[in-house]
């Protein structure tokens, strides 16, 4: 399967929206935007001079099929980034999607924006999840529990 990274376009964030809210991606995602409204305006916000955040569509044999994205962009503050994604496509989970276009993105953001260290949050009984983030090469930095659920923290050095 050809996987590669597109742009993101307010078609495409509707499309994500409409698409995350999935209960079983919702259940393992967090989601800021509640509207398509605000996730149009995060949408917006990433495109200004400046912007703390960025992402790409994956796309696989052309289709798309999910997002990745980097946020909290600070190259002064340790990670220089966090990382999110989700392949909404649930035919295509456990298919090596997410790794591959994960390891894209991190080059591709790397290059963009000179990052040195990433790191990444998700819930500690999201095992597809830790597995792109450790075939990625993120390392487990801390346990916690935030809001009642078991969480995990994942650092990588770029």
């Amino acid at each position: 399967m050809d996987i590669r990274l597109g742009s993101r376009t307010e078609d495409t964030v509707r499309t994500y929206f409409e698409k995350a809210q999935d209960p079983r991606i919702k259940a393992v995602l967090p989601q800021k935007a509640q509207s398509v409204g605000e996730a149009l305006a995060d949408y917006r916000e990433t495109l200004l001079p400046g912007a703390a955040s960025y992402g790409r569509t994956i796309l696989a044999d052309g289709v798309y099929v999910g997002d990745v994205w980097c946020y909290a962009i600070d190259p002064d503050d340790e990670p220089n980034a966090m990382l999110s994604f989700c392949l909404f496509e649930a035919a295509l989970w456990g298919r090596g999607i997410s790794s591959a276009a994960v390891a894209l993105f991190l080059e591709d953001a790397r290059r963009k924006y000179a990052l040195k260290t990433v790191g990444a949050f998700c819930f500690s009984d999201n095992a597809a999840s830790i597995r792109v983030l450790e075939k990625n090469g993120f390392v487990l930095r801390e346990d916690f529990v935030e809001d009642g659920r078991a969480s995990k923290y994942f650092q990588r050095v770029l």
